[in-house]
């Protein structure tokens, strides 16, 4: 039987089957499409809720200022956990020049203040990484991470405490050496970023 996490994905029609291409590049029989999920306000806060309450032990005592999270699979969520900690939701942005992420409209990370970076899906950590980034940059201090999926099955190391609701060990596949691509299936590139 499916955690409750994954029932969700199943019951929106979120976790797909075929053959795509990840954020990370990497070529996968499988995809979770948060934002089908989140689409759906009552499980965003639910989601949220529990992604705060997992958060809770790796932050301490600590009073959480803002809740970082990269555009755009990241914003629904890290608003939802920014509700729960009583934290501003922030998200930072791809400038379509340099592909770096940034904070942009105005927002605004004071020196030494605590942070909390979400992503939707971890796979690599590579934009979960640029956030931390930009986070520190501006002088605060992002003391944990959180996640609604690991797809790296706990392997991702962010240099900071992190957790997910679901950790999941996919099969993924470079591309150079990639089954569903020599079967002949078209590659589908879901998400919001383009590889």
């Amino acid at each position: 039987m499916p955690s409750p996490v994954m029932q969700l994905f199943e019951e929106t029609g979120a976790y797909l089957r075929g053959h795509f291409r990840l954020t990370s590049g990497l070529h996968s029989g499988e995809y979770l499409q948060c934002a089908k999920v989140l689409a759906h306000p009552d499980y965003a806060e639910r989601l949220g809720q529990e992604l705060a309450q997992k958060l809770k032990p790796l932050i301490g005592s600590e009073r959480v200022q803002a809740v970082v999270s990269p555009a755009i699979g990241g914003i629904v969520i890290g608003h939802e956990v920014a509700r729960a900690l009583g934290a501003v939701a922030l998200f930072t942005e791809r400038d379509p020049a340099s592909n770096e992420m940034t904070l942009r409209r105005g927002f605004e990370i004071e020196a030494g203040e605590p942070v909390v970076v979400i992503e939707d899906v971890i796979t690599t950590g590579g934009s979960t990484r640029d956030v931390i980034r930009v986070v520190e940059q501006a002088g605060g201090r992002a003391i944990a991470a959180g996640s609604i999926i690991d797809r790296s099955n706990g392997r991702v190391d962010l240099g900071i405490p992190r957790v997910a609701l679901e950790t999941l060990n996919p099969v993924t596949y470079d591309p150079s050496d990639c089954p569903l691509c020599r079967e002949g299936l078209p590659v589908v590139k879901p998400g919001s970023r383009r590889v």
